[in-house]
């Protein structure tokens, strides 16, 4: 969800109104893939790089966390269910509470699953499921401990706001992905354009290599 502070910077707002509105986007897409009957959809939130950025924006980024029972709430609405990647205890303990209970008061939700990625890197979540698989009996896949287990790996990835690169995100998963980037910052995306990258994912022949 790329662009939200470049948004911002245009309407000379400071850059945590642009992730106020990205929240918003979010949402509204969330609602958008129910609607489309897609079943599972990701949203990378707050990367394990992101607590590098200046001070006064990250405290920003995790305030806007405290709004995740705002969104659970309109998840509900959906029976979406909310799921989590990433080590949320880097965060303070009552921004883990929130998350918790979010996560908890729509565990029984089956119309769809909504991953927001907290905290959440791709070469982190590699080392922890290896690190898991070690420890294990060997008796399960590592594909299993990773965040995203029991999910199907994502057919799209839609990275918004001009940049062309993962930024560490699902390494994993994204081996045979379809990507798509657009210069559309995260708070202008509609469901008009993701209807329209939806429209050319069909076009692709998808082969996994074969």
């Amino acid at each position: 969800m790329d662009g939200n502070g470049r948004w911002a910077r245009e309407r000379l707002l400071p850059r945590n109104s642009g992730h106020k509105e990205g929240v918003k986007t979010m949402v509204r897409i969330a609602k958008a893939c129910h609607e489309l009957a897609l079943p599972y959809v990701s949203f990378y939130a707050f990367s394990t790089e992101n607590k590098f950025r200046p001070a006064s924006e990250v405290k920003g980024l995790i305030s806007l966390m405290g709004r995740i029972g705002e969104v659970s709430d309109e998840l509900i609405k959906y029976d979406m269910r909310l799921n989590i990647l990433g080590d949320i205890t880097y965060f303070d303990e009552r921004t883990q509470a929130l998350i918790v209970e979010s996560v908890q008061k729509t565990s029984s939700l089956k119309g769809g699953v909504v991953n927001i990625a907290l905290n959440y890197g791709g070469r982190d979540e590699i080392i922890r499921a290896a690190q898991l698989y070690r420890d294990s009996d060997g008796s399960k896949h590592v594909e299993e401990f990773l965040y995203t287990a029991g999910q199907p790996d994502p057919d799209i990835l839609i990275r918004t706001g001009g940049e062309k690169r993962l930024s560490n995100f699902m390494l994993y998963q994204l081996a045979y992905t379809e990507l798509f980037f657009t210069d559309t910052y995260w708070p202008d995306f509609s469901q008009e354009e993701l209807n329209s990258i939806i429209a050319e994912y069909y076009k692709r022949d998808r082969r996994f290599g074969k």
